[in-house]
């Protein structure tokens, strides 16, 4: 199953190479429709979200510096970068340096204990120097915080980038305590990308992050109609996207009607945000109340 899976994914992309996105995430579809068909229990997931990644970010319009035409970076966590420091307190100072791309808050914190058994000695945190490139703009800014306090056992100090960064580099002026050696903890907060709602694509790459969620599962109906349904929706006549009947997977007894694309885009959003941290489910919760009420206004 592997190396037909692998054999189907080369030749579609070996065909599609010099072909426009939209045509090549139809074509794209139908292997993945395929694949599904004929796989037992060794669907090949890894491949499977690698083609389709790149078919979300295709539809999204990713430019080179990694932003989009169609979806942009909110303040919301999607994944943080981790570096843990050991302060040598023979040193002066100290200056630790962490990077990452699409991030908005740093946490500087201090585990409990170093090495599992041996308490942590506290750290002192001079001042925290952030060198980044905001995600629309492409002039370097640069952001100073003083800091000028001890990071005690078991504590942490957060700070806000004054602008979502495309590129972040921040550099943290420490020194440890006489008593020993001090470990701190640094965390960059990346940005989690949210869909326009307005893209003339929006049913597709819902339809896409929904196969992706199913490929994870394993649920086979359920990749079957959705790439049925996105390559349906993408089909081309003479190079201009054309809007396509949703057609009824013949292997699937029932199918959801088609959403308006708004409607999809943003029930979305809030299953990403109900999946997520406490404050983000409560945020959830206050978007789908108001889209319940603006649908009950709207039907009568």
């Amino acid at each position: 199953m592997k190396v037909l899976a692998t054999l189907l994914f080369f030749a579609a992309t070996a065909s599609l190479a010099q072909t426009p996105p939209v045509a090549r995430v139809a074509e794209d579809a139908k292997v993945i429709d395929r694949v599904a068909e004929v796989s037992k229990k060794d669907l090949p997931k890894d491949l499977l979200q690698r083609i389709l990644t790149e078919d979300i970010d295709l539809l999204r319009g990713k430019r080179n510096d990694g932003t989009y035409q169609y979806a942009a970076y909110e303040k919301m966590e999607a994944s943080r970068v981790t570096k843990s420091f050991s302060v040598d307190p023979g040193k002066k100072e100290t200056v630790l340096e962490l990077q990452a791309p699409f991030a908005y808050r740093l946490v500087i914190s201090a585990p409990s204990r170093r090495m599992l058994v041996t308490r942590n000695k506290r750290v002192y945190v001079d001042r925290v120097e952030i060198e980044y490139i905001p995600q629309n703009d492409s002039v370097k800014k640069f952001q100073t915080s003083r800091v000028e306090a001890w990071i005690e056992p078991g504590s942490s100090k957060t700070i806000e980038l004054n602008d979502i960064a495309r590129q972040a580099t921040v550099r943290v002026y420490t020194h440890a305590d006489e008593s020993g050696y001090g470990n701190l903890a640094l965390a960059l907060i990346q940005a989690r990308i949210f869909d326009d709602p307005t893209s003339p694509y929006a049913d597709a790459v819902a339809s896409l992050k929904a196969i992706v969620k199913a490929v994870g599962s394993g649920d086979v109906p359920a990749i079957r109609a959705m790439a049925q349904r996105v390559s349906a929706s993408l089909q081309l006549t003479d190079g201009a996207q054309v809007a396509a009947v949703p057609v009824r997977p013949a292997t699937v007894e029932v199918t959801a009607p088609r959403a308006d694309s708004d409607l999809l885009a943003e029930l979305q959003t809030v299953e990403d945000l109900l999946t997520g941290s406490e404050s983000e489910r409560r945020q959830g919760l206050d978007r789908l109340h108001q889209l319940v009420r603006r649908l009950r206004t709207t039907s009568h």
